[in-house]
């Protein structure tokens, strides 16, 4: 299906009606409302969920005008032109390729797949089927990383040497955490590899270039929990007494990354470290890129600032704090002025924002299958590296939105 550029309004459906599924419906709404000049509105069609109270909530509160219990309504439904796909992570690949061959562009929540060969299998489906892809990678997309981006891309950090990456998480730390199906290999693949890992490779992408080169270990601190019957609760869930069954992916990951040559860190090398089960950082997302002009920081707790130092001989030494401003990324359409802070939801707005501009004929600036797939390959190789121990190659993936000299 192919939305023209002269039909402004775009017919969304949604496929699970959770927390992004939510936040996938008010981006949509919101889009015409932040970015008027595009002329562009969005028209809630149908919302399809197992659950039949989601349902109605998806027709009764987010206003979609249809629901379903089966998604192959969505996809069939003549008047759906885009399809959020925000099921759990085992249902991506199927759903993703399902809508693929319906010919729906979808914006499409990561992992696309439970390894590097489902998530390629989509990528396939997608080609061939000239569809427009999305990756919900919302992190790439705060003003503060696209001006990072943009002073690396100028040369402003001279050439770049080495990157730190890190993603700490403590929503797994309770030892009585519920055995949701995020620790079931067969439903969700690796552990925090591809649930947070992913993001941070993404990012280093997204910033530096591709990655090319990867070493890494991999290790699962709490090796048992409490069972959990599917669909009674969430991760966040405490058991306390219950019935004990086995972690079957990693809480910890630690890699060791070179550059590619195709990168704007061309050789450069980096750390990403990534963990589920950290006491104390709840979204502890940062990025640190160091080059031998300067250097930059991240962190996603303090999104909308950046810590930066350009330049060996200056007068004023250390790292000065840079509020994001109407003048980075897209902060000008949510707030008038530096100090005004942008939050997560509108991380999510942007993204949608940019996936109905490609959809509807505009510039390519969303993220794709093909992140999705270097992501996936990253992953896969960082656990082969774990497991054999020794350095994984990984050949780059056309296509990606990746830094590149």
């Amino acid at each position: 299906m192919n939305v023209s550029p002269e039909s402004r309004t775009v017919g969304v459906g949604l496929i699970s009606v959770g927390w992004m599924g939510k936040l996938h419906s008010r981006a949509y709404q919101t889009v015409p409302y932040a970015y008027p000049e595009l002329g562009l509105t969005t028209k809630l069609v149908i919302a399809a969920d197992t659950a039949p109270d989601r349902v109605d909530y998806a027709r009764e509160v987010l206003g979609f005008a249809e629901g379903t219990t089966d998604y192959h309504d969505v996809l069939n439904h003549p008047d759906v032109d885009v399809v959020s796909i925000c099921a759990p992570n085992f249902l991506h690949a199927e759903i993703g390729i399902a809508a693929a061959k319906a010919g729906k562009h979808f914006w499409i929540e990561k992992p696309v797949g439970r390894g590097y060969e489902e998530t390629a299998a989509v990528q396939e489906a997608a080609v061939e089927a000239g569809v427009v892809t999305s990756i919900g990678y919302n992190y790439r997309h705060a003003p503060a990383v696209e001006h990072a981006r943009k002073l690396i891309a100028d040369g402003r950090l001279g050439r770049i040497t080495n990157v730190r990456a890190v993603f700490f998480s403590g929503y797994a730390s309770e030892p009585n955490g519920a055995l949701s199906w995020r620790f079931d290999r067969k439903l969700a693949g690796t552990g925090v590899l591809a649930d947070l890992f992913s993001h941070a490779t993404d990012l280093c992408q997204y910033v530096v270039g591709p990655i090319a080169e990867v070493t890494a270990l991999t290790s699962t601190v709490y090796t048992q929990r409490p069972k959990l019957a599917m669909g009674s609760g969430t991760h966040f869930a405490v058991i306390e007494n219950g019935e004990m069954g086995e972690v079957e992916n990693e809480d910890y990951a630690a890699a060791l990354v070179r550059f590619g040559p195709s990168a704007r860190g061309a050789g450069a090398v980096g750390t990403i470290e990534s963990s589920r089960v950290a006491v104390g950082p709840e979204c502890g997302y940062q990025i640190e890129v160091y080059g031998t002009e300067g250097s930059l920081k991240w962190d996603f707790e303090r999104m909308n600032e950046l810590k930066v130092c350009l330049g060996r001989n200056n007068d004023e030494q250390g790292y000065t704090t840079v509020n994001a401003s109407p003048r980075h990324g897209d902060y000008a359409h949510f707030q008038p002025g530096p100090g005004n802070s942008m939050g997560f939801d509108d991380l999510k707005v942007i993204e949608a924002k940019k996936f109905l501009v490609a959809v509807t004929g505009g510039p390519q600036e969303n993220s794709n299958i093909h992140d999705a797939a270097s992501a996936a390959a990253i992953v896969s190789a960082a656990e082969a590296s774990s497991l054999s121990g020794q350095w994984q190659k990984i050949e780059e993936i056309h296509g990606t939105t990746a830094a590149r000299v």
